[in-house]
């Protein structure tokens, strides 16, 4: 019923569910989701769902529900095989309309006793998405209702439906017969001897068997001698794993009023009545349909939660795309930050204006029993040349983010309209996805200042100086750090020359003043700080594409699983 891979995720309840409340938990599941993303086989993955919401719908639940309820027998075609002139001749007057005009059935036609109509005409029951129209009723009458009409011919408990052409030039007429047939207890294929072979009968027919239907084959038409056709036929049914079906053969004959002659459809009549009459064959025909539409379940189900499963590895890609475009963009500042590169122009002149003019070495104040000035400086108003230095840090860092963050939103843009999936969910779409988000700026900005204080604040509760260092030197706190930030940054292993000899500067001073051990503690920390700061801004882009995800409908990981876990329930409740 389930693969052994999915095993694992299905409790076992410890009470059965009653069997119509476990189908009407697995008609929930099923209808809780869409096939939204496009990918091979879809198309037949919704056309599954619909069938098996169809059959819960029209058929088992009512079945279930009311065991005692008529039993529906569907006939179906194609257009002109004679569903409406067999139907005429089993109740022995003309309720169908028959003609040369196709499809001369507009409106499902239903017969039945005049004791169940009051059953069949409660919307209620069996086809529950139709209306119901008294007959007979007006050649206008189309549409999603049943014209119902009365027949003393007909044994009670049993109501012939007469269901448009399946090949009809009306789309609607299709759908029609599509969920009649999942609605009937036996469904009756009549075909032509001149068309028996046609790919559409053999697709109803193989819908019919693997959807569990008590099934009967009608070949009309058949001329004089024709043996070999009949012969041929019941060869192909066997071929075709359909030798249990019930095979009628109506010969080709004269059509009056609408009607074959009473005995052409003798032992169609007969197999019908003995179905409705007798109390353990209508049975059987319950059980064995009701068995047989159930035990299509353990396929049918499952199948379509791979089908699930498929879209549920496509979201996951998609996502995975998002990750991937940040999480190269989130690499590729890490090595910006490294380099040097960030140390160029406006960055590098106020660096070198701050280290070459004094006010770095004014920053270290020299004299014993100074160190316990460390936190007055910031008391005062930092220099110019060191709010220059920060601000330039501050700009080169944020231009530096806001660019890994719009290439990363170029990148899954250009990765999801690649895939089909993913360019069905951009299109049509207002937002621009393919640029940052409008208060990514802002975020940013908050998000370097507070990494600039978060360095200031390691220069001073962990930035413990040397001691032989300390006996001499105090320093600002401030200062210290923008020193700090250049080296992280990677000042002097760019291929920028760096006038003065200054390119080693950070290093030295920082190393002299703190040793190589705590240095490297300190800018471990800066760095995680950093990466988890801008990590955690491209989350907030990427979540962007998660909400376009999300808000599609596309199912998640829960709902194979669910519909495995109502499967296996339903088993349970049989």
């Amino acid at each position: 019923m389930t693969p052994p891979a999915d095993q694992s995720a299905i409790k076992r309840a410890a009470t059965p569910l009653p069997l119509d409340e476990a189908l009407a938990d697995l008609r929930d599941q099923i209808a809780s989701f869409q096939f939204v993303l496009d990918a091979p086989g879809v198309e037949e993955a919704r056309t599954t769902q619909q069938d098996l919401i169809n059959q819960l719908d029209d058929y088992l639940l009512p079945r279930v529900r009311q065991k005692d309820a008529p039993l529906l027998v569907v006939l179906s075609g194609s257009t002109g095989a004679g569903k409406s002139t067999l139907v005429n001749t089993l109740v022995g007057e003309r309720v169908s309309a028959t003609g040369v005009l196709r499809p001369t059935t507009s409106s499902p036609i239903l017969v039945c006793h005049p004791d169940d109509a009051d059953w069949w005409l409660d919307e209620r029951y069996v086809l529950p998405g139709f209306g119901r129209v008294p007959g007979p009723a007006p050649d206008a009458v189309v549409g999603d209702q049943l014209v119902i009409m009365k027949s003393d011919v007909l044994p009670k408990g049993l109501a012939l439906l007469d269901s448009p052409d399946v090949d009809s030039v009306f789309e609607d007429h299709h759908e029609f017969a599509s969920q009649f047939l999942s609605a009937a207890d036996v469904w009756v294929c009549v075909t032509t001897a001149a068309r028996y072979a046609d790919a559409l009968v053999w697709r109803l027919l193989h819908r019919a068997r693997d959807h569990g239907a008590t099934l009967g084959v009608v070949l009309s038409r058949v001329p004089e001698g024709g043996e070999e056709v009949v012969g041929h036929f019941t060869g192909m049914l066997k071929d075709n794993g359909l030798e249990q079906a019930a095979q009628f053969v109506i010969p080709e004959t004269t059509v009056s009023g609408g009607m074959l002659p009473s005995e052409a459809a003798d032992e169609v009549q007969m197999w019908l009545s003995g179905i409705s009459e007798d109390e353990d064959g209508r049975a059987e025909v319950i059980r064995s349909t009701l068995g047989g539409v159930l035990d299509t379940f353990r396929t049918r189900v499952p199948e379509l939660a791979a089908k699930v499963e498929d879209q549920v590895a496509l979201r996951t890609m998609l996502r995975e795309e998002v990750e991937a475009a940040y999480a190269t963009g989130l690499a590729e500042l890490d090595e910006a930050t490294r380099n040097g590169s960030l140390l160029r122009g406006e960055v590098l002149a106020r660096w070198q204006d701050f280290a070459g003019t004094g006010d770095l070495e004014r920053a270290l104040h020299a004299g014993r029993g100074q160190t316990g000035h460390r936190g007055s400086s910031r008391r005062k108003r930092s220099p110019a040349r060191v709010r220059a230095l920060k601000a330039a840090l501050r700009s080169a860092l944020e231009s530096l983010i806001m660019a890994g963050a719009e290439r990363a939103a170029e990148e899954v843009v250009k990765r999801w309209q690649d895939r089909p999936a993913g360019a069905m969910l951009l299109a049509g779409r207002e937002e621009a996805l393919d640029r940052a988000s409008a208060e990514l700026p802002r975020r940013v900005t908050r998000a370097v200042s507070a990494w600039q204080d978060h360095i200031a604040e390691l220069i001073r509760t962990e930035g413990v100086t040397k001691r032989s260092v300390a006996k001499f030197v105090s320093y600002d706190d401030e200062a210290l750090a923008l020193v700090l930030m250049v080296g992280l940054f990677g000042f002097g292993t760019s291929e920028i020359a760096v006038e003065g000899g200054t390119s080693a500067v950070p290093q030295r001073l920082l190393k002299a003043l703190f040793g190589a051990e705590s240095l490297r503690s300190m800018s471990a920390k800066a760095r995680a700080d950093l990466r988890g700061r801008v990590g955690m801004l491209f989350d907030e882009e990427g979540i962007r594409f998660g909400q376009v995800l999300d808000g599609s409908g596309v199912p998640d990981e829960t709902t194979p699983v669910q519909l495995y876990q109502a499967t296996y329930n339903l088993e349970v409740a049989r």
